[in-house]
């Protein structure tokens, strides 16, 4: 999934106007969070001390603290802080959702202890008072999952506590310690923040937490989720509880679109909001309304659910904006963006249209790119009107809401569709120009009435041709869309989606699916398939073996023809084509960095890291230390009690110094019986000697191998960048000797103190 980047709790800033005010600088944290937005527009300097309580690397921001007041800090200049220092900040304030301050400086002034946690509630996370506060919270994590991070790697967890629910933002790749916390009684100590939408409008809270040591388990879940017993799929209901205390709430607005039954949409100024309703009361598009019900989010969006709707019967109509499709497409925080379920209008070219069961639907391009007109029909008893049909070719301009079809707010670009209120919405700016084949057989037939029926099947099979031409260059398209897919890095979930369209699209809308064999399900499954007729068809992977089923549900009345057997055997050759070139891809890169016993890093990976951190290092000035690792009478336990054994061993090393890391080290396997740590921003030798230590140290305990215990050792050596070499074979050589001096000296200490002790150490005790 694709897609990977959290939800920022500010907007980016630009660079500093010039003319900034060359007034005394504000001198305490305090003063500049007293600022409103309009006060800190003006760009006032500032020069506070204050205590790092959060540092964001992968978006270059701090969250800081001074008695009981705090503020986010955007840094536009690269720093090595860690929560805890004590800092002077300089720069200037910015506007955002509250006040922010971007920094032209900031200087260490030391490492201190950080603020005293602040007991928060879930009414103080979604209010403004506590923003950027050092806080803690007391709750049940529900989900735990590493999300993909250009800079550094992050985990999303999902926090019940009295309330709702909150995300946490963990600096922390560890996913069996993350998975390990489901279902969890937990104390989380970090910086709050909020979630917002592309309108910058709240629709959660956040706590930005530094790492895992900041999550204190009270309880751990009585069992496993994986030792549940399983549940049938159908259920499920049986373990639904709700206890929901949110609060009604009324808002207003003028109604832009209405289906009943379903959903309203108000329009307030530049903001609007899905109501979701189950009245099928009459109401007047362009009437101002008030509607109450119950806030929630879906997919990154606010609605109101539950909702009651009263029309004041008082027209106050909201003019559409005209838009481009790339002002509409983008969902992110700019000028252009924030547009969702606003009244638009925008020209296209129509390249197909289609009636479905429950709608009509025109395929239009604007901007070169594809969207989708869509016209919901009336719901029963009464029935739809005749489609609209527009000649292909036409320029119309279509007036409705605006609804993206993508979950995460922030994408660049996104798909959308435009809901049509009734066929006025509607309005044709050109035709295709009247010399077509169409008016020329017409006139033919006229002229030659002798030759009338051979004209007029001319022009049938003309016009036939015309459509089917138009329908073949957009599934042309699409299946070009898919390919390109496979050649860049798109998830497998969106590939088999595009498939399950085009499929959808050869059938004339009807709904397409597949299920990945031992997976899960993508695209359109109807909740009610009982009155479909299913079509399906095998995806078989070369060698011939099942990789999922490719599924069609068409109404029964329309009669089984050719074009359903060559549709399903298109989807199903892109989607072999798909899911064997994913699998290929993700085993080549996993098997390329990473060692398949212990699944850490390879050597390929540290070699390649150390390459990235010199180049960074000799244009920044960072220091960075290097520790090589050797298991101490390694061949031994392979001898005595078998390779197996030694494994096992390796295995549970790697897992147990990974521990000992920070967010940010690197741990790799070089081989055998070797391992190394690249050790990232440190300040000076005395830092990497600390995780050096550890490393040693947590050989303390036995291992548990195969029903037995194993006492073992390890000899380290460090190295720093650029102190000891700067290159890569020198960092390694360094370290390398330095371990060999260190393994000579535990020899020459164990054989001084006692032969028998030696041999102890690294045995295996049954137990």
């Amino acid at each position: 999934m694709k897609r990977l980047i959290f939800l920022f709790a500010v907007l980016p800033v630009c660079a500093l106007p010039v003319g900034a005010t060359d007034s005394a600088p504000l001198a305490t944290l305090r003063a500049v969070a007293a600022l409103s937005n309009a006060q800190a527009s003006q760009h006032l300097p500032v020069s506070f001390e204050a205590t790092v309580t959060y540092y964001a690397r992968n978006i270059n921001g701090l969250d800081v603290q001074d008695g009981d007041v705090a503020i986010y800090v955007v840094l536009t200049k690269d720093a090595v802080l860690v929560p805890g220092d004590r800092i002077l900040v300089e720069g200037t304030t910015q506007p955002s959702f509250l006040p922010l301050v971007a920094s032209n400086k900031v200087t260490l002034l030391g490492h201190g202890a950080l603020p005293k946690p602040f007991p928060a509630t879930f009414e103080d996370l979604v209010g403004t008072k506590i923003n950027c506060r050092f806080i803690r919270v007391h709750g049940i994590i529900r989900a735990a999952d590493l999300i993909s991070s250009p800079i550094a790697p992050k985990a999303r967890l999902q926090l019940l506590i009295e309330g709702g629910y909150i995300d946490l933002e963990v600096e922390s790749s560890d996913a069996n310690a993350l998975k390990s916390l489901l279902d969890a009684e937990v104390e989380v100590s970090g910086a709050a923040g909020r979630i917002f939408d592309g309108k910058m409008q709240q629709i959660g809270a956040k706590i930005k937490v530094s790492s895992l040591a900041d999550i204190k388990v009270l309880h751990r879940a009585d069992e496993s989720p994986w030792s549940l017993p399983p549940t049938p799929l159908d259920g499920i209901i049986a373990g639904y509880d709700v206890q929901d205390l949110s609060i009604r709430l009324r808002v207003h607005g003028t109604i832009t679109w209405y289906r009943p039954g379903e959903a309203v949409v108000l329009q307030s100024g530049d903001k609007s909001l899905w109501v979701s309703t189950r009245s099928i009361e009459p109401l007047q598009v362009g009437d101002i309304a008030d509607a109450t019900g119950f806030p929630e989010t879906h997919d990154g969006h606010l609605l109101l659910n539950h909702a009651e709707i009263q029309d004041s019967h008082v027209q106050a109509p909201i003019p559409p904006q005209p838009a481009t499709w790339h002002q509409l497409a983008f969902w992110g925080r700019s000028k252009l963006g924030g547009r969702q379920y606003d009244l638009e209008s925008i020209e296209g070219n129509v390249v197909a249209e289609v009636r479905e069961a429950a709608q009509d639907e025109y395929v239009l391009v604007a901007d070169g790119r594809l969207f989708t007109a869509v016209y919901g029909h009336p719901p029963p008893p009464t029935s739809p009107p005749p489609m609209l049909e527009v000649p292909l070719g036409s320029t119309i301009k279509v007036t409705g809401i605006c609804v993206p079809l993508n979950g995460d707010p922030f994408n660049n670009e996104a798909p959308f569709n435009i809901l049509l209120r009734s066929f006025s919405d509607i309005q044709v700016i050109a035709r295709p120009t009247p010399l077509n084949v169409r008016n020329l057989i017409i006139l033919a037939a006229i002229l030659l009435g002798a030759v009338f029926a051979v004209g007029a099947r001319s022009w049938y099979l003309e016009r036939k041709r015309r459509h089917e031409t138009t329908a073949l260059a957009y599934l042309e398209r699409r299946r070009s869309l898919v390919l390109e897919d496979l050649n860049g890095s798109r998830p497998l979930k969106g590939i088999i989606e595009q498939i399950t369209g085009l499929v959808s699209f050869q059938l004339r809308g009807a709904a397409s699916w597949c299920e990945i064999k031992d997976g899960p399900s993508f695209g359109q499954r109807p909740a009610i398939i009982a009155s479909q007729r299913i079509v399906l068809k095998e995806i078989r992977g070369r060698s011939g073996v099942l990789l999922g089923t490719l599924f069609a549900a068409i109404p029964r009345f329309v009669k089984s023809s050719p074009d359903e057997s060559a549709a399903l055997a298109l989807g199903t050759g892109l989607a072999k084509l798909a899911i064997e070139t994913s699998s290929l891809y993700q085993a080549l890169v996993y098997r390329s960095e990473f060692d398949l016993l212990t699944d850490i890093p390879n050597r390929f990976s540290l070699e390649k890291q150390m390459e990235t951190l010199i180049h960074e290092a000799h244009t920044s000035g960072q220091v960075f230390g290097f520790v090589f690792i050797d298991l101490d009478r390694f061949k031994e336990i392979n001898d005595q009690y078998g390779h197996q054994a030694g494994d096992v061993y390796l295995q549970e090393v790697a897992q147990r110094m990974k521990r000992q890391l920070r967010p940010g080290d690197m741990l790799a396997r070089l081989g055998g019986d070797e391992f190394a740590v690249i050790v990232q921003s440190v300040r000076n030798r005395t830092e990497v000697e600390e995780i050096a230590g550890r490393l040693e140290r947590c050989f303390d305990e036995s291992f548990a191998v195969e029903g037995g215990q194993i006492y073992g050792s390890a000899s380290v050596g460090i190295a720093l960048y650029p102190e000891n070499a700067t290159n890569r074979d020198g960092l390694l050589s360094t370290a390398d000797a330095a371990m060999y001096v260190a393994k000579q000296s535990r020899k020459s200490s164990v054989r001084n103190a006692s032969g028998d002790a030696a041999d102890h150490l690294a045995s295996m005790r049954c137990a």
